[in-house]
């Protein structure tokens, strides 16, 4: 039986071969800075950075099945992840599987298929610069808050704004303030079946947001929340004993 959580980061891997901004603040990709950062941390078993670019688009049948949580980053090639890949990643969420989307992950396939719905929001964007978000934790004995302080505040960032087209979450954590004065619920907990789902808001590919610690504890945090519970033999869907008959 594997011990801790098998981590697969996700990422579409597309911004930082193209723009010359983001490819200097993640030379490497962003989701390697991420998994670099968990990788390191207590309770994971291991973590595997795969890419749009890949064979099987990163989400072979082999990646899929040895993993426990995966995190996703796309932003403009949602349509060229295949509708095959993407019912499979939602089938493994909804057989055990955790998944965290984040940032313009909210309309990547597989979390729209989760969802329902057509998750559209507003969004702003102030130049090279951005403005400034606060992400205030509103339900500080949530898990994925744990060690936080009362809010994280990003200084230039990419403003998402409320109507926010998804359903109603079962556990919000965070909701940010803008510099311009929009609100957006920014952390937000699903449970789909036997697998959990946790949008994060954070994440605009030109600013430096992975490199920010309290980002990466929040996804850190958020890798546990979302792990499976395992029997000996696998996940717990699927592999409990049948009740004896009553007399």
């Amino acid at each position: 039986m594997t011990t801790g959580i098998r981590v697969t980061v996700w990422n579409e891997g597309l911004h930082e071969k193209e723009l010359p901004q983001c490819r200097e603040i993640y030379p490497n990709g962003m989701g390697r800075v991420i998994g670099a950062y968990l990788e390191k941390q207590p309770g994971i078993a291991s973590v595997h950075c795969s890419e749009l670019s890949d064979p099987d688009q990163g989400l072979s049948d082999d990646i899929l099945e040895h993993t426990d949580v995966m995190t996703w980053w796309g932003h403009k090639a949602h349509d060229q992840v295949t509708d095959e890949n993407a019912r499979r990643v939602q089938k493994r969420v909804q057989q055990g599987m955790g998944l965290i989307a984040m940032h313009s992950g909210h309309m990547s396939k597989p979390f729209m298929l989760l969802m329902g719905t057509a998750c559209n929001l507003k969004w702003r964007e102030y130049g090279e610069h951005g403005e400034k978000e606060r992400l205030w934790v509103v339900d500080p004995a949530h898990p994925i808050a744990d060690g936080l302080p009362e809010y994280i505040e990003l200084p230039n960032t990419e403003m998402y704004g409320e109507p926010f087209g998804i359903p109603r979450p079962d556990q919000l954590v965070f909701i940010s303030w803008f510099q311009g004065g929009e609100v957006f619920r920014s952390g937000c907990c699903w449970h789909r079946e036997a697998g959990k789902v946790f949008y994060f808001r954070p994440g605009h590919e030109t600013f430096p947001i992975y490199h920010d610690e309290l980002v990466l504890k929040v996804i850190y945090n958020a890798v546990k929340w979302a792990a499976p519970t395992r029997l000996a033999g696998g996940y717990t869907q699927g592999n409990v004993e049948p009740l004896e008959e009553m007399d």
